[in-house]
This record gives C-alpha cells, sequence and structure tokens, in this order.
C-alpha cells in the first residue's frame, strides 16, 4: 500500500484536530506534530491555517461516506432520508456529545471570521442541500410525502432544523433535541 503524501498527512491530521479542538483551539505546530511532518512542510502544501481549513471542508464535501444511503435505491426515499439522519445521530451518540459536526463546528466559529472558509462553508452547505433535495424530490414522485412545497425547500429547512438539534443536544447532552426534530421532521414536516 502506498505512503499518504504528506499534503494528505496534514490534512487528515487536520481534520482530526480541528474536530477534537477547533479551528482556534489548534496551531499549526500541533497539526504538523499529530501528522507525523515537520511544521516547515505545513507551509509547503498550504499558505495558511486558513486554507487547510477550506481544504479540510472540501476534502470532507467530496469524501463524506454517509451519504451513500441517500443514494441507496435499495430503500425507499423516505427510508434513506430516515435512515441518513438516524445514521448521523449515531455519530454523535457513539461520541458521548463530544465530537459534534466538523462544519457546525467550523459555522459557527469562523463564519464570522473567515471569508475563505465561509466560502467553502457556503458551497458544502448547498450540495448537502441538494443531495437532500434529490431524495425528497424522489420521495415526492413517489407519494411518500404529499407537500408541495419544493424539494429544494423541504432540504434547506430540514438541514438547519437538524444543525440546531445537533448543536443543542451537544450543550445539553441529551438526546432529546434530535428525537423531537425526527418526530417533526418524519411526522409532520416530510408527510
Amino acid at each position: 500500500m502506498a505512503r499518504p503524501s504528506v499534503k494528505e498527512q496534514i490534512v487528515e491530521a487536520g481534520m482530526k484536530c480541528l474536530l477534537e479542538k477547533g479551528f482556534n483551539g489548534v496551531g499549526v505546530q500541533e497539526i504538523t506534530a499529530a501528522a507525523g511532518v515537520p511544521k516547515g512542510s505545513f507551509y509547503n502544501h498550504f499558505e495558511s491555517k486558513e486554507a487547510l481549513g477550506a481544504e479540510v471542508i472540501d476534502r470532507y464535501a467530496t469524501t463524506n461516506p454517509r451519504r451513500a444511503v441517500l443514494r441507496d435505491k435499495s430503500l425507499a426515499p423516505l427510508a434513506r432520508l430516515r435512515a441518513y439522519f438516524v445514521n448521523l445521530n449515531k455519530t454523535l451518540l457513539d461520541s458521548n456529545f463530544g465530537q459534534g459536526c466538523i462544519l457546525g463546528n467550523m459555522s459557527a466559529e469562523l463564519a464570522n471570521q473567515s471569508e475563505l472558509i465561509r466560502g467553502s462553508l457556503v458551497n458544502y452547505y448547498e450540495g448537502w442541500t441538494a443531495a437532500l433535495a434529490d431524495t425528497i424530490a424522489e420521495a415526492q414522485a413517489a407519494g411518500e410525502i404529499k407537500s408541495k412545497t419544493p424539494a429544494k425547500e423541504l432540504a434547506a429547512f430540514i438541514l438547519d432544523a437538524y444543525e440546531g438539534a445537533l448543536l443543542r443536544a451537544r450543550v445539553e447532552r441529551s438526546n432529546a433535541p434530535f428525537d423531537r426534530f425526527m418526530q417533526l421532521a418524519f411526522k409532520q414536516i416530510l408527510i
């Protein structure tokens, strides 16, 4: 098996460090130490920690395996949506409410600090909304969702509600916000 490139090592370590400690809670030295590379190597690949943050978001957007369930045609569209959110919540529960979502974390921490990272986040949320909208549109076409609200609007609202529930679940260290999200999303909104 080929050894990962130095850039890949830095991106992987950066993703882990940023998720664990947040953007402002970790420095380049800590990221390069976690990657097992000299600090000088960082600047051979990234202009700044901000550039690494944008790369982490862009990479997460293209490599996130959780979206695969949204494309799993062996399940009905509404079942795919439900499985997708249950799977997302499992990640939170597995981390004992500590990990959260790197996108939500970076959104809260950096949206007003960095235009570069804010732009990457905007792109990610647009792609995430589109993936949900595609599945919602399939569910509407199959008659599983009767709402005439455009799929993109439903998807944006569901995503907004989920991110809020995730944030509150972390604060309260309780699954109750997620349970409310699932109950309202799948019993009152996506009907």
